[in-house]
């Protein structure tokens, strides 16, 4: 009986430590922002590195576009 009370006391305990926990997320502040608008946060940063990423997509899947181009794994443009 002593070993249940103990059990529901540490698992309240971790439920209230995961609640006060979510709090801890932070916004970003309009100040912040420009730093995460930079040129070197962006992901096509490198048109060479994106040419080979789509080429190996390519061959994986047998498709393109998506990317604003038409196209598709049929053949068909």
């Amino acid at each position: 009986m002593k070993s249940i009370r103990i059990l529901r006391l540490v698992s309240l305990i971790a439920v209230l430590v995961a609640c006060g926990l979510q709090g801890c997320a932070s916004r970003v502040q309009p100040w912040q922002r420009a730093n995460l608008a930079d040129y070197t946060m962006s992901a096509d940063r490198d048109p060479l590195n994106g040419a080979m990423t789509d080429h190996i997509y390519f061959s994986r899947e047998a498709s393109t576009g998506g990317r604003g181009v038409g196209g598709g794994g049929c053949g068909c443009n």
